[in-house]
């Protein structure tokens, strides 16, 4: 006996019915904009995002649109350089298969370079293609170039250096460091280049005052007051005075200051220290009783004695936004802080009594753990102390054991550039 019609028009009715509404469900589906942004609020595409390692984010932000907003905005380049850790960043000889951490480089031809591989950029290419104008931010893919030098950097990690590289070459030398930014020899041009190795975005700058290498220094410093980069470049004239002339990142030009008292300085040898609003040296080889120090913002200079007298092996650090004095007492390792510099005082704030040697050189202390790194004279080996347990470990080095023969400079692997909407913010 067949179905009454009432029931099978209602079927037929209902079968109509899922058919418009998935039919519907499709239409909407396809009315959705690609890509996973509208599914999850930006807040938290940003905090998926800030833990993507260095060499994914440079493609992570041409994925889309609202990725590429996310990663360009303040918050995000912030927030990313808040959770970086320190790393020292060095060059790597590429013609002589050597490391040149903190010397001069010879310049040769830029037609005489070997052909580089892979996404390599070079800064001097990129220099010479865009008319030594501001280069975008991961422009477009430099051939047929090459450059003496490979920026690299060394990650301390879990017991372990892992060598890090930007895939960025260069001819000239690094000078100096800050945020993330570095300050490098123009080859091109006589004069200066400021870089994010990480954005591989760089402006050039005129050089200063020509004098010898051994004779001069750069510091690189953020003035918090006006949210301006700073070079301060001390250098002995023809007289053997000491003088000093800054250049203010926003201006691009050089002003003379007065500069330190005559006779404070003896040397250049260490690069300058920045914390506490002022840029820190040591102005003697051995046996230096006391610290130069120049404000940034009002470029003023101080001698600050030290609480003992600094011999080869120790060095003055930035700590957890301090100045840090370390120093060999015997066979411990001391720690002194200077909160101020017109002040001057010093405070001891840790002795380290456990695995500590004589020929450990403090070189810079990480911004997340806080650890302090070391390196040995004897052997190079890389050393690290945590405050918390209280000991003293080797790092377990990468392939290339001998990376250096010189000394490194502290870095952060950052997004930051030197324009005022890029800074870090307070």
């Amino acid at each position: 006996m067949g179905k009454p019609l009432g029931n099978r028009n209602m079927g037929l009715s209902k079968s109509v019915e899922e058919r418009a509404l998935s039919k519907k469900m499709e239409d909407d589906q396809k009315k959705q904009p690609a890509g996973p942004a509208p599914y999850f609020h930006k807040d938290c595409i940003s905090n998926i995002l800030i833990w993507l390692p260095l060499e994914s984010l440079p493609s992570s932000r041409f994925v889309c649109k609202p990725w590429y907003n996310i990663i360009n905005s303040r918050t995000f380049i912030d927030s990313h350089f808040r959770r970086s850790e320190s790393v020292l960043i060095f060059l790597k000889s590429v013609s002589r298969g050597r490391s040149y951490p903190y010397s001069r480089p010879d310049p040769f031809s830029m037609t005489s370079m070997p052909e580089e591989q892979g996404n390599t950029f070079s800064v001097e290419v990129a220099l010479l293609q865009s008319n030594l104008k501001t280069v975008p931010i991961f422009g477009p893919h430099v051939t047929g170039s090459s450059s003496k030098f490979f920026i690299q950097f060394m990650e301390f990690k879990e017991g372990k250096i892992k060598v890090g590289k930007y895939n960025v070459s260069c001819l000239g030398n690094i000078r100096a460091t800050c945020n993330g930014l570095i300050l490098l020899d123009n080859h091109v041009k006589k004069g200066l280049i400021v870089m994010n190795p990480v954005t591989r975005k760089l402006i050039t700058l005129p050089l200063g005052t020509l004098c010898n290498y051994h004779k001069e220094s750069y510091g690189f410093a953020l003035n918090h007051v006006t949210g301006d980069y700073k070079l301060v470049h001390l250098f002995r004239d023809e007289f053997e005075y000491v003088t000093c002339e800054t250049l203010d990142l926003a201006t691009r030009s050089w002003r003379a200051v007065n500069g330190p008292s005559f006779g404070l300085f003896n040397w250049f040898g260490h690069a300058p220290v920045s914390a506490i609003g002022a840029l820190h040296w040591i102005p003697q080889l051995d046996n230096s009783d006391f610290i130069v120090s120049m404000e940034v913002e009002n470029e003023r200079f101080h001698c600050i004695p030290l609480p003992h007298r600094c011999t080869t092996h120790d060095r003055v650090i930035e700590m957890g936004g301090l100045v840090c004095f370390v120093t060999h007492e015997d066979l411990n390792i001391d720690i002194w802080n200077l909160k101020s510099v017109p002040e001057g005082i010093w405070t001891k704030q840790y002795s380290i009594t456990k695995g500590s040697l004589i020929d450990m050189v403090p070189l810079f202390s990480l911004r997340i753990s806080g650890d302090v790194i070391f390196r040995r004279k004897e052997d190079g080996s890389f050393h690290a102390y945590d405050f918390k347990s209280e000991v003293m470990r080797e790092f377990e080095m990468d392939k290339e054991r001998n990376l250096s023969s010189g000394s490194y400079l502290p870095h952060v692997n950052s997004l930051l550039s030197w324009t005022p909407s890029h800074h870090v913010s307070d």
